[in-house]
């Protein structure tokens, strides 16, 4: 069973979560972020990983062929659409309590439902993690201030790690490890989609 995604996506987007998570979960992959974007008229964007949080090539291929029958099946968009299905990519989304764990001593930036002490928007390192919270690190603290905030995932709109150089290091040394292809981290199928 995949772990609770704690950013979730509302309308069209969550229709589509709807139908293709099942499948997705059924190849051993979790759905990271469905988004629909204006790119090319339209474009269905569907961002998966395995629970390594690695989405190979070929991974991309596998799902994209999957998931098509289904999406034509239930023809959740009323119009023509590119479908591109890809890696989360370096600077990721966070969606899932593991994603923070992940990612500890990295730069994020998070976004809440509803304010905080005056502030919705945070960013800075992550510091710790559990299954409920994420602690973050503040970069613009004021002095005298407790620089750390400890926000509930189940508050969280939007989470995404910031590009810096260690988080390009880091995607470097697991390349190396994992003997990857960059290519293997970029979107590899976009298949346009016509209505019926």
């Amino acid at each position: 069973m995949s772990e609770k995604r704690y950013i979730r996506e509302t309308g069209v987007e969550a229709r589509i979560v709807a139908i293709i998570e099942p499948i997705a979960a059924d190849m051993g992959f979790d759905i990271v972020r469905v988004k629909i974007l204006p790119d090319n008229g339209c474009t269905l964007q569907i961002m998966a990983e395995d629970s390594e949080g690695g989405f190979s090539i070929s991974d991309c291929q596998k799902l994209s062929r999957e998931i098509n029958p289904a999406l034509d099946a239930e023809d959740p968009l009323d119009k023509a659409y590119h479908l591109e299905v890809s890696s989360a990519g370096i600077d990721r989304p966070l969606v899932r309590a593991r994603d923070f764990a992940r990612w500890i001593g990295h730069e994020a930036r998070i976004e809440l439902l509803d304010m905080l002490n005056g502030r919705r928007r945070f960013r800075g390192d992550i510091v710790t993690s559990d299954e409920t919270s994420v602690t973050i690190k503040l970069r613009d603290a004021l002095p005298q201030t407790d620089p750390n905030y400890k926000l509930d995932l189940a508050l969280i709109a939007d989470a995404k790690l910031m590009m810096t150089d260690k988080l390009l290091e880091e995607a470097k040394n697991q390349q190396e490890k994992n003997n990857m292809n960059i290519d293997d981290v970029e979107i590899i199928d976009e298949t346009p989609k016509e209505t019926k």
